[in-house]
């Protein structure tokens, strides 16, 4: 069961601060994954999450969600504290039903798509919001709608996605996620099944909710996109932060030799 890293109540975050993590640790039985990890990311900010495979990166991403349980530390998102409850003076593990509930304001693109195969695009993109009643079922349809079209899919509507192209599922993962009306958006490597003319499609459509403002953390491997769009750029290794920094100074000559080195590879 996860405690408060100060040992009493924890403090709310910064107002401008959308997503906090404070002290996020993360045991696999006797390997520990993630050392104490501090980040805030602001409101409308984009962070890029790079480093070599093994530091971390996705199993951090995952604890925002509570996809991966911390085995300590704090996450808060929008001023709310995330798979905790108060119990008495001290928290404690908030039961499934809670946690469902913090998990509707992230949204989340993982490596694959993960859409359901005997769904149309329109019921896959509508069918979290009308579980979850985030609206009567005609404006979630229609917020739907809106969604596809903006990911460039309207003609796609009534599509399987076995008649979609990985790039064109991949933005229907985006619009599905954006669905549930998130505080924040998560994406894991969310081009990295993808041949580099499917990946711009995909970029294109991340760029332009960087542009609009949304909050994003995103892990990944594309370095362009993280040097050009990302506000700040996040360098793990071995389960910790080692730098972070605007794009300009983790790209630059002066980053440390270690940075430089994984830059050229």
């Amino acid at each position: 069961m996860t405690e408060p890293t100060t040992g009493r109540w924890p403090t709310l975050p910064a107002p401008e601060h959308m997503v906090e993590l404070r002290g996020i640790e993360l045991h696999f039985h006797a390997l520990q994954v993630l050392k104490g990890v501090d980040l805030a990311v602001r409101k409308g900010e984009t962070v890029a999450i790079i480093g070599p495979s093994g530091s971390g990166k996705t199993t951090l991403l995952r604890c925002i969600n509570y996809l991966n349980r911390p085995s300590g530390g704090e996450v808060w998102v929008g001023g709310h504290l995330v798979g905790q409850e108060p119990a008495g003076d001290r928290l404690r593990a908030a039961p499934e039903p809670v946690l469902r509930r913090h998990r509707q304001d992230t949204g989340m693109v993982f490596q694959q798509f993960n859409l359901f195969r005997n769904m149309t695009v329109l019921e896959n993109v509508t069918f979290a919001p009308l579980a979850s009643r985030r609206g009567t079922p005609d404006e979630i349809r229609a917020r739907a709608r809106r969604l596809i079209e903006r990911v460039g899919l309207s003609h796609k509507l009534d599509a399987y996605p076995s008649e979609l192209s990985g790039g064109q599922q991949q933005r229907i993962a985006i619009a599905r996620a954006l669905a549930m009306q998130p505080m924040v958006m998560l994406f894991d490597e969310a081009t990295s099944a993808l041949d580099p003319e499917l990946a711009r499609e995909v970029l294109d459509v991340m760029r332009e909710l960087a542009r609009e403002g949304m909050t994003m953390v995103v892990v990944t491997h594309e370095m362009g996109f993280a040097r050009e769009v990302a506000d700040r750029v996040v360098f793990m290794e071995g389960g910790e932060i080692v730098l972070q920094g605007p794009p300009s100074e983790v790209f630059s000559a002066a980053a440390p030799e270690r940075i430089r080195r994984f830059l050229q590879h």
